[in-house]
């Protein structure tokens, strides 16, 4: 993957590159600063950094991680799924998880994939704000999906006409 770089108005520069292990101890920390729960353990990012069938991409900002983005491949499948995205909370509202989805598209599409699914909590309205703003649609309601029970909707977005 090539680095992508973007000037967010009146914010620093901000790169989305292809995660590498180095960066393995501020993927956990942003991990545990990002979410209260379902959080990923040091052993599954480990996992997913040497992964052929995922795609982790880290954006940089001011701070070494301002976010990160995890995307599975399953072989003979045309669907990616978008597993997790993360902004540090002191960062939110930036645009950089538009950026990180963007990117994340752009893998998908590079690996032939035709379509992004992924699962996001019924709560989170901020995040479902972004996936609707890019195109997403609903595809579904998955009940006590969440370590805490909480609901979530599944989204997909068609990225043929790109």
């Amino acid at each position: 993957m090539s680095t992508l770089k973007a000037r967010m108005p009146g914010n620093p520069t901000v790169r989305i590159r292809a995660a590498r292990m180095s960066d393995l101890d501020a993927l956990v920390e942003l991990e545990n600063r990002s979410f209260t729960s379902d959080r990923m353990s040091r052993r599954q990012w480990r996992r997913h950094l040497a992964s052929a069938s995922a795609c982790v991409l880290v954006a940089q900002a001011d701070q070494p991680m301002a976010g990160a983005a995890i995307v599975f491949f399953r072989k003979n499948s045309t669907i990616a799924r978008l597993y997790s995205l993360a902004v540090d909370t002191g960062l939110r509202g930036l645009g950089i998880g538009e950026l990180l989805l963007a990117a994340c598209e752009a893998q998908a599409l590079a690996r032939k994939c035709l379509g992004l699914r992924l699962e996001v909590r019924t709560d989170n309205t901020a995040a479902q704000q972004l996936y609707l703003k890019r195109g997403y649609r609903s595809i579904g309601e998955l009940s006590d999906y969440y370590e805490d029970g909480a609901p979530a909707l599944r989204l997909e977005k068609s990225l043929r006409s790109r």
